[in-house]
């Protein structure tokens, strides 16, 4: 589109006002107020497109002018009030020169596309140019709060319900036309949760029958976990994850690197997991896995056919493996080292930091580096954090946090809250946020956590505010469902488990920022010959 107004017009104004919602912490704070209030999430500009006839030029003059950070809603009114006019010369107008890609601003860093793609351009074709073999969007329900909930008992009986409803209404609709079966449907939304595919099935008559042995524990935000019902029928779409967690294997031994998707307004996150992962586990998950699975059973015919008997495959390529050992002559180099390395030079802050413009548009591509101890640097680093990321359950609470209550042994959660302190702002004592205190609940208080564990963000959050944001007790408004994270808690056989999860994510985090901060330093320049290809 930007390339097609640039051939359209002569010269083109843009008046940034920001005020992006679908940001958080400081960068929802730099984005400032929303011009139209609560009625928008997104960014909004004014944009003048002018033509004119008598000047003949190839592409249009672009002009930027950028509002600025921390500003409210207010004080953004008051500025467009008096500039007035894109004529004002307080305007500051910066020209923008366009890239190849069509970018105005954040532009593209050239030497990102000399890099190796994650992604393959074919899905498990053995020739891809690219570290894996297939990738996957994470699952997404389109029903979360009948599909996802604290309590396996609770999703069990949601689905069987909801299940059941379906059943009565595809038995009432038999008597219609399936060309006249969707007008008829009933969608009273504390019964069901219609959406395309499942308004396909009831208009088909299509049977749906609950499965227990599809309960899945799934990570649904960073360090969240949630048990999911992943299903082929009530999911509107699982991609391709059953490839990767087969619908009908209960467990499988295997891990993936999830990573923000293109076109993402947060900045770029990546999250490990030995289970399945949502669409919003970091913001339009892209999984990339260290194994998928062929159903062997479907290419078997006869006697010799069985159900779920699966061969296991690498996800990191051939090609990448080979590229690995050639430039570093290293026999001992594994796929499995490839893909830890993955994960620790996506944590690098000089790659995010080079690229930022690059991963908001794009998936990652990323280099070998030079030098074979920086590989090995990487891929340790990666396995460090995948242990910390994966088992963070289980990791050992901070040494010098300070927990005092839990004598009365009442472990419930209704909504944990930061601390509060007394700080002059503007020559006059206020009460500010102090997030070295957490309040659990009514008698139970966490207190010295350091500051360093706020540094680990993930998905637009430092993982501590994850915990903070989701382990509370939420009711859906549409189906009226609750789901109270007390039920995980109880149902894992660990009063305690909310508070223990707080405790390890602050060392999680700790350690988190302990092994980016140690992690091999990169320099990139605009140069093909340092193509990995």
């Amino acid at each position: 589109m930007r390339k097609s107004l640039e051939k359209e017009f002569t010269s083109i104004h843009i008046f940034n006002l920001r005020g992006n919602t679908r940001t958080s912490g400081e960068v929802a704070r730099r984005e400032g107020g929303q011009i139209f209030g609560s009625g928008s999430r997104t960014p909004i500009s004014i944009t003048i497109l002018v033509k004119n006839p008598e000047r003949q030029i190839e592409k249009a003059d672009i002009y930027y002018h950028d509002i600025g950070d921390y500003l409210k809603r207010e004080d953004k009114l008051g500025t467009i009030a008096e500039f007035k006019t894109i004529a004002n010369e307080r305007m500051s107008w910066q020209k923008l020169v366009p890239n190849e890609h069509g970018d105005w601003i954040n532009l593209r860093n050239g030497v990102f596309d000399t890099f190796v793609p994650l992604e393959p351009q074919k899905k498990y074709a053995s020739n891809n140019r690219s570290f894996f073999t297939v990738n996957s969007n994470g699952l997404k329900t389109q029903r979360d709060a009948w599909c996802y909930n604290s309590s396996e008992i609770a999703l069990v009986s949601n689905i069987q319900s909801s299940l059941q409803f379906y059943k009565d209404e595809v038995k009432r609709l038999s008597n219609y036309a399936p060309s006249d079966r969707r007008a008829l449907i009933n969608y009273d939304a504390t019964k069901i949760s219609w959406t395309e595919s499942v308004l396909n099935s009831v208009a088909k008559g299509r049977p749906i029958a609950p499965n227990k042995n599809h309960i899945r524990k799934s990570v649904y935000r960073p360090f969240v976990k949630q048990f999911t019902y992943y299903d082929k029928d009530l999911n509107e779409r699982t991609y391709q994850l059953p490839a990767i967690y087969p619908i009908d294997v209960k467990q499988v031994d295997n891990r993936v690197i999830a990573v923000t998707g293109a076109g993402s307004a947060k900045e770029f996150s990546t999250l490990m997991s030995n289970g399945i992962v949502g669409l919003d586990t970091v913001d339009k998950t892209q999984v990339f896995p260290l194994y998928y699975y062929e159903d062997r059973s479907s290419k078997q015919q006869g006697l010799f056919a069985s159900a779920g008997e699966y061969k296991q495959y690498d996800g990191v390529s051939d090609y990448i493996f080979n590229q690995a050992r050639d430039r570093y002559v290293d026999n001992r180099i594994e796929k499995e080292d490839i893909f830890y390395y993955v994960y620790g030079l996506l944590h690098s802050p000089d790659y995010r930091r080079e690229f930022a413009n690059d991963l908001k548009k794009m998936l990652p591509r990323l280099p070998l580096v030079d030098k074979l101890e920086d590989f090995w640097g990487f891929s340790e680093a990666g396995r460090k954090l995948a242990k910390l990321h994966v088992g963070y359950e289980e990791v050992d609470p901070y040494e010098g946090v300070k927990v005092s209550g839990t004598q009365h042994a009442n472990y419930h959660v209704e909504k944990l809250k930061f601390g509060k302190k007394k700080e002059e702002v503007d020559g006059k004592e206020k009460s500010v946020t102090d997030k070295s205190i957490i309040h659990y609940n009514t008698q139970i208080t966490i207190e010295n956590i350091p500051e360093k564990a706020y540094e680990y963000v993930v998905n637009g959050k430092s993982a501590i505010e994850w915990i903070l944001d989701r382990y509370q007790i939420k009711t859906d408004k549409a189906s009226g469902i609750v789901n109270d994270p007390n039920d995980w808690a109880k149902e894992v056989n660990n009063p305690r488990y909310i508070l223990d999860l707080l405790l390890s994510v602050i060392n999680v985090s700790v350690q988190t920022v302990d092994i980016v901060n140690g992690l091999p330093k990169l320099t990139f320049e605009n140069n093909d010959e340092k193509s990995t290809d």
